[in-house]
C-alpha cells in the first residue's frame, strides 16, 4: 500500500492506472477506522481494480467549540487496517495541502444541508461538500463509498455530484452495528463504560419507531413519541427525532412510502447520530 501526502503524488500514482483502463474506487474518511470503515473499503475492493482511501480530519466541517482538537487520530493504526483490507493507496494530506494559503471557495448544497444536522451544526455541510468535491477532483474515481449512518451527508454528496456534473457514482453502504445495535462511529471512542451502556438509547429509539409502524402507527408525531419514549429509560434526551422524506429530507406528517427516521443525542462527551429507513410497503 502506498501512503501519499500530496495531490500531485496521488494523481501521478493513479494516472497510469486510469490509462490502463483500471477502475478506481474512493473511500473518503476522517480516520479512526472501525469495522464500518472497513466494510466500505472491502466493498470498494470487491468492485474496483484500485482502491484509494483518503484520511483527512477536515477542519471546515467542525464548528466553534466542537471536537476538532479531540477527534481521535492514529494514522499508524489506520494504515495497518487499510492495508489489511486490501487498500492500494492511503491518501493522508496535511491541512495546507487541502486548503492552501488564500483558499477562498466553498461548496454549498442549499436545502438538503440546512435541516437536521445542518440546523444543529451551522456550516457543517458546507465543509463536507467542499472537501468531498475536492477529494473527488483529486482522485477522479469511478465510484465513491459512504455509509448510511450519515444519511444526510450521503444525500448532500449525491446532490452536489449531480448538480456539478462530477462523473462519479456514489454508493451508500449499510450501517455497521455492534451486537447490541449501537451504530459504529469514531466518536464512540469518547464513551466511558457507563455512557457506552446508555448509548444504545439511539438504536432502541429506532427499534421503537419501526415497531410502532409495524403495529399500524402512521402519524409521524406518534412514531416520534415512541422513539423518544424508548430513550427515556436510558436518561438520554434527543436533540431531535425527525421523520422526513428519504430523498428530500422534507418533514412528513404521515408514514407513506419510504421515510427516514433520523435522530441525534449527546451521551456523555459524545454527540451521536443514527437513522433508519421505514417503509409501509403499501400497507395502509
Amino acid at each position: 500500500m502506498k501512503l501519499l501526502r500530496t495531490v500531485a503524488d496521488l494523481r501521478a500514482a493513479l494516472a497510469p492506472e486510469r490509462r490502463a483502463g483500471r477502475s478506481i474506487g474512493l473511500v473518503p474518511t476522517m480516520g479512526a477506522f472501525h469495522a464500518g470503515h472497513r466494510s466500505l473499503m472491502e466493498r470498494a475492493r470487491s468492485e474496483h481494480d484500485v482502491v484509494v482511501v483518503s484520511l483527512f480530519v477536515n477542519p471546515t466541517q467542525f464548528g466553534a467549540g466542537e471536537d476538532l482538537a479531540a477527534y481521535p487520530r492514529d494514522e499508524a493504526r489506520d494504515a495497518a487496517i487499510a492495508a489489511e483490507a486490501g487498500v492500494d493507496v492511503l491518501f493522508a494530506p496535511p491541512v495546507e495541502e487541502v486548503y492552501p494559503d488564500g483558499f477562498a471557495t466553498t461548496v454549498r448544497v442549499a436545502g438538503l444541508g440546512d435541516s437536521l444536522e445542518g440546523a444543529q451544526r451551522p456550516g457543517h455541510f458546507d465543509g463536507v461538500a467542499t472537501v468531498v468535491t475536492k477529494l473527488l477532483n483529486m482522485a477522479q474515481p469511478d465510484a465513491a463509498y459512504f455509509g448510511q449512518k450519515d444519511a444526510q451527508q450521503a444525500l448532500v454528496v449525491r446532490r452536489l455530484v449531480r448538480d456539478l456534473d462530477i462523473p462519479v457514482r456514489i454508493e451508500v453502504c449499510p450501517t455497521v452495528r455492534e451486537p447490541d445495535g449501537l451504530a459504529l462511529s469514531s466518536r464512540n471512542a469518547y464513551l466511558e463504560p457507563a455512557d457506552r451502556a446508555r448509548a444504545v438509547a439511539l438504536c432502541r429509539a429506532l427499534d421503537a419507531a419501526e415497531a410502532a409502524v409495524a403495529a399500524g402507527a402512521r402519524e409521524a408525531e406518534a412514531v416520534a413519541d415512541a422513539a423518544r419514549g424508548a430513550m427515556a429509560p436510558y436518561d438520554v434526551e434527543p436533540e431531535y427525532v425527525a421523520l422526513v422524506a428519504s430523498d428530500t429530507l422534507a418533514p412528513v406528517e404521515r408514514i407513506e412510502g419510504e421515510v427516514l427516521v433520523a435522530l441525534a443525542a449527546r451521551v456523555g462527551p459524545a454527540r451521536l447520530i443514527d437513522n433508519t429507513l421505514i417503509t409501509t410497503n403499501g400497507r395502509p
